[in-house]
């Protein structure tokens, strides 16, 4: 199965440095049946992109608890074993969609891709980290704000690249 983690630059660089993704669980987010419910949508393409959008929300909120971090959004593509993922049954009324715990600690070779912000996009990244907390209360000019970042497509890159990314390449 697929699953779309999100992260930081520094996790990232934290993976590389470890070859592997944390200890687990590790939240991911995937194409469940709550997914495709939310997004309404049967085109499987579609899908992993809601996935993939879903993390970079995640990874915007590992951001604003992260300040001193670069502002940059950082989703890492995984491949897992079906049975090492499940649904999040421990908060609130449920999990947010498509969002899934992967158990044990994953490699980072089972990696497919990486997908990060652009630089251009760090000021708008900032300012919806910090809008955050405002548009979770319902503040509609702060979802605006967090709605701006979203706005920038994550960049696409190998997994042969994240040495460059966290600045480790030669």
């Amino acid at each position: 199965m697929r699953v779309y983690v999100p992260l930081t630059l520094p996790g990232l660089a934290e993976a590389y440095r470890t070859g592997e993704l944390g200890a687990g669980p590790l939240v991911a987010y995937a194409v469940t049946p709550g997914l495709r419910e939310w997004y309404v949508s049967d085109d499987t393409e579609e899908l992993e992109y809601a996935a993939l959008g879903r993390a970079a929300l995640a990874s915007l909120r590992l951001l604003a608890a992260e300040p001193e971090a670069p502002p940059r959004r950082v989703v890492i593509a995984v491949d897992v074993a079906d049975r090492a993922v499940s649904a999040d049954p421990g908060r609130g009324p449920g999990p947010a969609p498509g969002e899934v715990r992967v158990a044990g600690a994953v490699p980072l070779g089972k990696a497919a891709s990486v997908h990060v912000d652009a630089t251009d996009a760090q000021a708008d990244v900032t300012a919806a980290a910090e809008a955050l907390p405002a548009a979770d209360g319902g503040d509609d000019d702060a979802q605006s704000v967090v709605d701006g970042a979203e706005d920038h497509e994550l960049l696409w890159f190998a997994t042969q690249e994240i040495a460059n990314l966290v600045g480790r390449g030669d």
